[in-house]
């Protein structure tokens, strides 16, 4: 991409903003910027009030990421949505969907598309030591949701869209059209 993705602009604004953009409008509060590469550039881009870490040995993936996100979380919320900056067809509504009550210390939720399980992932306060043990590498929390049978799935293929976004190409299948 040419630089951190969470930089990356999309129809005028970074990733970055656009992510914390989708959790506000979901509900979301407080938001939480776990940072990695060129992370006093991206924290130069975050909205005020917009609480931010810099993820230890975040080289390493996106496991770095969650423990150290998990472990920031400021006391009060019951659970943390876990959302990527390289998600740009995640909406507000899909969001919504997964932080709708009851949400409680045990709640394991996770979006999927006619399915398919995706981000984000809503993870109870009680889940994340155990979700903190197992995450390693790319793979996030994979291991831990993987068969997992407390996850309740929850549909958002109708309101958005779950493609990552790793290259221009990809990139430039969410921008606008230009009208002319």
């Amino acid at each position: 991409m040419g630089g951190p993705k969470a930089l990356v602009e999309l129809d005028g604004e970074p990733l970055v903003r656009r992510a914390l953009r989708v959790l506000a409008d979901g509900g979301c509060a407080p938001l939480l910027v776990v940072l990695g590469a060129a992370a006093d550039d991206v924290r130069r881009e975050l909205p005020p009030g917009v609480l931010s870490i810099v993820a230890e040995g975040w080289e390493s993936g996106m496991g770095a990421s969650l423990r150290a996100g998990l472990a920031a979380v400021p006391a009060g919320p019951e659970a943390a949505l876990v959302h990527l900056v390289d998600l740009p067809g995640v909406t507000a509504a899909a969001v919504r969907r997964l932080v709708t009550e009851p949400v409680d210390a045990h709640v394991l939720r996770r979006a999927s598309y006619d399915g398919r399980p995706a981000h984000p992932v809503l993870l109870g306060r009680a889940r994340w030591a155990a979700v903190r043990t197992s995450a390693t590498g790319a793979a996030g929390a994979r291991g831990y949701l993987g068969g997992n049978p407390d996850v309740e799935q929850v549909e958002c293929g109708d309101v958005a869209a779950p493609e990552d976004v790793d290259t221009p190409e990809q990139l430039a299948r969410f921008r606008r059209p230009q009208t002319p």
